[in-house]
């Protein structure tokens, strides 16, 4: 039911732009002047169909799951719930939607099959009262929208405003989502914090999230500094732009100079193809072909490697880096103005003295820029770390060691079925706080590098 009435929708925005720009047509055709075209009389009704229908659906499917569980348990026989607590109450819910569902496990009680029973038609009942309300709203829309329509009536006004309203409704759900999102992480942070003390938590060297188990168990308070996390995130991060920076921004200068036309129509859309590679991919291929090679060569020169290390890690990341920071600096040479090219090359110099002396110096600030959010996304990285650089916190600065990151951590933290009131599991929040923070610095970093400078090479 609930793809019939999208289905439904989409039929009726159809419907009402046709039926609206019909009607425009007409009254054009009978010789007066129309104040807006007919194209934004059908968009008018589409958009206005479009909107109310689309949020009745939505918030229909929100508060269906809801409704339709209290009606269920209400509807339970006397005595079924005697003392069960909220857990028991939740398994019972659960063990009825599974049996609606055809998912039966052993023989279930009578009233457990009848309630699941109900649950079905509770459901099918909701889903055609939907329909209905979604095609008489569509319908009542439909009717007011044609009603609108005339020679004086400002539908492109109408047009715009709906789709201000749209802007509008998208950016304050992203504010808030993000406000949301801090929120949740001061909250969490503070309840960390009330229970390891902050000056344990920047300046300590062990990370050892442990908890004891037992009442009577020893060594597993744990220890909370998240330097070794962070210097091993630095290091995988140095690694990677090591390798990034001079092969990105190498060819970035060459596909952008040097390179002929049809060369770079080519070699850039099958340079950028590696910014769609998924993380996993890497990840694997870091695990399979880039470690062992590099365990291979140190057992060759007498130099100890570790299984994981930071430098396959860092550099299968440094080839993902690589579209990012190729396409700023291409981005940013190509947006210095011609009369500086033109001028240089004019005056004698060769095609590399004006690349050297002339474009990228005017073009640095976007390259800065685009490097910085490079480092960012180097910094959030998880799934190719924990494959391929290791899970110990490690107080390390060599490549050759394993090292983990702070993302890693925070995967490794939320992973089981701990409760959310003990130092362990509210420290992955404190990493995610730490992270946040360094990132947010980084990226304003970057865009004042790039505010700052812009203005002098316009």
């Amino acid at each position: 039911m609930t793809s019939l009435a999208f289905f439904v929708l989409l039929l009726a925005c159809v419907v009402g732009y046709w039926i609206n720009r019909r009607g425009a047509q007409a009254i054009r055709a009978d010789g007066q002047r129309l104040h807006s075209l007919a194209s934004y009389h059908g968009l008018f009704s589409a958009l206005m169909i479009l909107v109310p229908v689309l949020t009745l659906i939505l918030l229909w499917l929100v508060l269906q799951g809801p409704v339709i569980d209290r009606l269920t348990m209400a509807a339970l026989p006397e005595g079924a719930l005697d003392g069960l607590d909220s857990g028991g109450l939740q398994l019972v819910l659960a063990e009825i939607k599974s049996i609606s569902r055809g998912q039966i496990f052993g023989t279930p009680e009578d009233w457990k099959i009848a309630a699941a029973e109900h649950h079905v038609a509770l459901k099918a009942r909701s889903s055609a009262l939907m329909l209905g309300a979604v095609i008489a709203l569509a319908a009542a829309i439909m009717l007011f929208a044609r009603s609108r329509v005339g020679a004086e009536f400002r539908a492109r006004q109408g047009v715009e405003r709906i789709v201000s309203g749209l802007m509008i409704f998208c950016s304050t759900v992203a504010i808030f989502t993000t406000v949301g999102i801090v929120a949740a992480l001061v909250f969490e942070t503070g309840k960390f914090l009330s229970l390891v003390p902050l000056r344990e938590f920047l300046f300590g060297l062990n990370w050892e999230p442990q908890i004891p188990i037992r009442e009577d168990q020893i060594a597993a308070s744990g220890a909370f500094g998240w330097v070794p996390v962070m210097l091993g995130t630095l290091v995988i991060t140095v690694v990677a732009l090591t390798f990034a920076v001079p092969v990105g921004l190498l060819s970035a200068i060459y596909l952008n100079e040097f390179a002929p036309q049809r060369l770079r129509s080519v070699a850039k859309p099958i340079l950028e193809i590696l910014a769609g590679v998924p993380t996993v991919v890497y990840g694997f291929f870091a695990i399979l072909v880039v470690a062992p090679a590099i365990r291979s060569l140190g057992t060759s020169l007498g130099i100890d490697v570790s299984p994981n290390t930071a430098l396959a890690a860092g550099s299968v990341m440094g080839v993902m880096l690589i579209p990012f920071i190729s396409s700023f600096a291409d981005d940013a040479l190509s947006a210095v103005p011609r009369a500086l090219r033109d001028g240089a090359l004019a005056l004698g110099a060769t095609r590399a003295e004006t690349m050297l002396n002339v474009l990228f110096p005017a073009a640095l600030p976007g390259i800065v820029g685009g490097i910085l959010l490079a480092v960012s996304r180097a910094i959030g990285e998880t799934m190719i770390v924990v494959m391929a650089a290791g899970l110990i916190a490690k107080l390390t600065v060599n490549p050759l060691d394993s090292v983990t990151t702070v993302t890693v951590q925070i995967v490794t933290l939320l992973i089981g079925d701990t409760s959310f009131d003990n130092p362990k599991t509210l420290a992955a929040f404190a990493l995610g706080m730490m992270l946040f923070l360094v990132t947010l610095v980084i990226n304003i970093f970057a865009l004042r590098i790039v505010r700052k400078y812009r203005e002098a090479y316009d």
